[in-house]
């Protein structure tokens, strides 16, 4: 199968001085995420995720930014799923948020830690209740027979939770993406991106360095 449309994109809206930037990746990339979220932007915390098992076979997915500070970046998962697994042996990870509407993307490397018990908790006493019970439900990324036991567990866990509060599964929680790097892209007429990332540093601050588009 060949693809025969060339779609042009003309990337016009916006530049990324480095006059523009925030000291910190944590700060900067809370601006944009202020500016995406404010515009409506459809899935805004939307956020790709690669992982690699210790033998270096890469995955991806995409999953939610539930939190962003100077402590890393924070999202949600089954710990026995495939992703869970990977991050468990090889806890490294890359990570990319793109938006179309403002033609922009950040790029994000570095570790990966789990987090806390009491923050998990939090987290997921705040999900709707069918979202929880679905985290009960799911062996995530195990072989499934058909829809109808999906269907069948779900049932088993809302009977069994009825009328009481869910707990939080002991195999579901959080991660927190440490970066080691963190880049912003802003896209440039005639492809001329501007490209400017942060690099961590042995004495805890943050270079700044330009890349070429």
């Amino acid at each position: 199968m060949s693809i025969d449309v060339i779609v042009r994109t003309d990337f016009s809206k916006h530049k990324l001085l480095e006059s523009d930037l925030a000291a910190d990746p944590f700060a900067q990339l809370q601006r944009w995420l202020d500016e995406v979220q404010a515009a409506n932007v459809s899935d805004w915390q939307a956020m790709s995720l690669a992982t690699a098992t210790r033998n270096g076979r890469p995955s991806v997915r995409v999953v939610y930014l539930r939190g962003s500070d100077e402590r890393g970046f924070l999202f949600y998962t089954n710990y026995d799923s495939r992703k869970g697994h990977e991050l468990t042996d090889n806890p490294q990870a890359a990570a990319v948020l793109y938006w179309k509407e403002f033609e922009r993307q950040v790029r994000i490397e570095g570790t990966v830690v789990r987090a806390s018990d009491s923050e998990s908790d939090a987290y997921f006493a705040s999900r709707p209740r069918e979202s929880c019970i679905g985290a009960w439900a799911s062996a995530q990324s195990q072989p499934l027979a058909d829809r109808a036991t999906l269907e069948r567990l779900t049932a088993e866990f809302e009977a069994k939770f009825a009328g009481n509060p869910i707990p939080r599964p002991p195999n579901w929680g959080g991660f927190r993406l440490i970066p080691d790097s963190v880049e912003f892209w802003q896209g440039g007429v005639a492809r001329l991106h501007d490209r400017l990332i942060y690099r961590k540093q042995p004495s805890g601050t943050w270079s700044i360095e330009r890349l070429f588009p």
